[in-house]
């Protein structure tokens, strides 16, 4: 080949330090996301015993325990919804949003001898976990269809209506919300590594601050109510259990309110994510 047909395909520069998300460089590496797509999704179900079984048992002994817990001993109320349906509403979209903020939370950490050896777009990681992430999500989704078509049958007056429509758009904010600030704490946690564990502990007692085991009209006190709406995951929860059952509580205020929370965290963490992954080989 002559000098003159010489040609490069990849050429890397310096960064600038503007306002840079990097996200046309994500599309043009999109195949490599699916890769990481299907790689995590294989991974989950490598040397387990149950497989993909697990992921319809795990909703189901959540729901005993809460319905014992919660339900016999705290005796708290349910909306007159079977307890087994209005549990499993939640669940399913918690776990969804704590596995994916779980995951991408850990990007450096669990990635860093990957992305010390070859460079790709590093928010390629993070986006791919979210996504491979709604393979589990569609199986316990299952679980609960199935619970709310038996209940259906026996003649329980469940009333789905219009605003079930939105669930696609919940599930977007969800992910959006874990992801962003998923890309925060884990630009963070690579130079304080305490803060890891300063993080699980605050996302398990987020569920019990987000209306998964109680419904939002079971707490009476003015000001903690207030409170709760400004978690920007109770819009959400409440939105699905008004459209599958006309339960709750449903504000088109709320659902922007959580829509521009998920914006904002986004671009927070994306932003935070590439200024951090300069050096986070050195840091960690």
């Amino acid at each position: 080949m002559s000098k003159q047909d010489t040609y490069w395909t990849t050429v890397i520069q310096p960064r600038d330090k503007g306002f840079r998300l990097g996200l046309k460089e994500v599309w043009n590496k999109r195949y490599l996301l699916w890769l990481f797509i299907k790689r995590d999704i294989t991974v989950q179900f490598k040397q387990t015993v149950f497989g993909m079984g697990w992921y319809f048992i795990s909703p189901i002994f959540s729901t005993i325990i809460y319905m014992v817990v919660f339900g016999r001993i705290a005796n708290i109320p349910t909306d007159d919804i079977p307890q087994p349906v209005f549990y499993l509403s939640g669940i399913c979209l918690w776990e969804y949003f704590s596995t994916c903020l779980t995951a991408t939370s850990s990007a450096f950490q669990t990635n860093a001898g990957l992305f010390g050896k070859v460079y790709f777009p590093r928010l390629v990681m993070p986006i791919s976990q979210v996504i491979s992430k709604l393979f589990r999500f569609s199986l316990q989704l299952g679980t609960f269809i199935i619970v709310y078509l038996y209940f259906v049958i026996r003649g329980v007056n469940l009333q789905p209506n219009l605003y079930l429509l939105l669930f696609p758009v919940i599930v977007i904010i969800l992910a959006g919300i874990a992801l962003g600030l998923g890309l925060i704490v884990s630009s963070l946690t690579t130079k304080y590594r305490d803060l890891s564990n300063v993080f699980g502990t605050f996302v398990s007692l987020w569920m019990y601050a987000t209306p998964i085991v109680y419904p939002l009209s079971y707490v009476s006190d003015p000001k903690l109510h207030q409170l709760m709406l400004y978690n920007p995951l109770t819009p959400l929860i409440e939105t699905f259990k008004y459209g599958a059952y006309g339960a709750g509580v449903f504000s088109w205020t709320g659902l922007a309110y959580s829509f521009g929370c998920m914006v904002v965290l986004l671009l927070v963490g994306i932003l935070l994510f590439n200024r951090k992954q300069k050096m986070f080989i050195d840091t960690i």
